[in-house]
């Protein structure tokens, strides 16, 4: 029996930007003070850093890596490699999704793309994946993007973009298929197991089952929820692809500034990572705003970008690892308030900036 369910789904501001309570700000950052050795954080505005704690510390990215599938997707269709508004069947990402593995991230997309009549003949046009990876982060959605786009494209994006301090990136969905137990082997071995692998050999397994899901029509009804103890489910978070928040936050500068890609590309990339610049109340202080954030049991992390009608162009990355259910679930109440207050208050900027230097 699963003793909690893994989570791999995105952490957004709320859709209206709701003012939310100081205290809920105040928390959070208490939390990071009272925390510093399971939190990371990186603060910039107009390229000048105001705030910065284990900036360079490898931690595991959960769903915010899917900031590099969407900038590879807008990139090749800036380029015209493929019709973003081509439609594809919701079998081919259907071949991807494991049932209880995704916090129900990607039956909520399929609803949600529902009740706005984009399905048609069973088949969703491209854009509407790219943003269903993004909005709702399904891994599903990901996963067939990853193969759409090409994993090496994808990964070349890291020393494209100038970043150091980052591991592997690969499929997040193949990779539980790593954590099967075997009837004949104690949970204990397995662990030992993988835990003695090389990023290298890992990284080739999940390709393996990467591969594998495409074409083995048995393979997921193989997979077994219940050998993903928490034990397990702790070791794979662990071994997630890693960055640093300084990385994060430059990824988030490069999208931020409108300057290194093209403008079609540029458009792309809005529609897919600035969902919320369509609601009205937002579009009335920002020029434009986006993020990415991922959590699994253990692990909790955001990455984000906005531009205020007056001027301020600010860009976050914070990360935590090593959390209780408990604060993890406070965290995530408080999140939305901690980062309202970052972009639009300068004095909770510059306290923030003055507590982690």
């Amino acid at each position: 029996m699963i003793k909690k369910i893994i989570l791999i789904f995105a952490c957004t501001f709320s859709a209206t930007f709701i003012c939310s309570a100081q205290n809920t700000a105040d928390s959070l950052l208490n939390f990071i003070i009272n925390n510093k050795s399971r939190a990371a954080l990186y603060l910039v505005q107009n390229d000048t850093l105001l705030a910065r704690l284990n900036e360079n510390k490898m931690m595991p990215l959960a769903s915010t890596v899917k900031i590099m599938v969407a900038i590879e997707f807008a990139k090749q269709a800036g380029q015209n490699v493929f019709d973003q508004n081509n439609y594809i069947p919701l079998k081919e990402l259907e071949k991807y999704y494991l049932f209880n593995t995704d916090g129900g991230a990607h039956p909520a997309w399929l609803n949600y793309e529902k009740s706005k009549s984009h399905i048609k003949n069973d088949s969703i046009a491209l854009i509407n994946v790219a943003r269903g990876m993004i909005l709702f982060s399904s891994n599903a959605n990901t996963e067939y993007l990853m193969d759409l786009l090409g994993m090496d494209n994808v990964k070349n994006n890291i020393q494209l973009l100038g970043i150091k301090q980052h591991s592997a990136i690969y499929p997040l969905v193949s990779s539980l298929f790593m954590y099967q137990n075997p009837r004949n082997k104690s949970e204990e071995s397995i662990l030992k197991g993988i835990k003695k692998l090389s990023d290298e050999q890992y990284s080739r397994y999940i390709y393996d089952m990467h591969k594998a899901l495409k074409y083995d029509t048995v393979l997921k009804s193989k997979f077994r929820p219940q050998d993903l103890s928490v034990k397990m489910q702790k070791l794979w978070s662990d071994r997630l692809p890693a960055s640093t928040v300084k990385a994060y936050a430059h990824i988030c500068n490069v999208i931020n500034n409108r300057r290194y890609f093209d403008e079609k590309t540029y458009a792309i990339l809005a529609t897919v990572l600035e969902s919320i610049m369509e609601n009205p109340a937002n579009r009335q202080w920002l020029k434009h705003a986006g993020m990415k954030g991922g959590s699994t049991a253990s692990v909790l992390t955001k990455a984000l970008y906005a531009t205020t009608k007056e001027g301020a162009r600010i860009e976050m990355a914070y990360f935590f690892n090593d959390l209780t259910t408990s604060e993890n679930n406070k965290l995530q109440q408080w999140m939305n308030g901690f980062e309202l207050n970052i972009i639009k208050d300068a004095g909770f900027r510059k306290k923030t900036g003055e507590l982690l230097r």
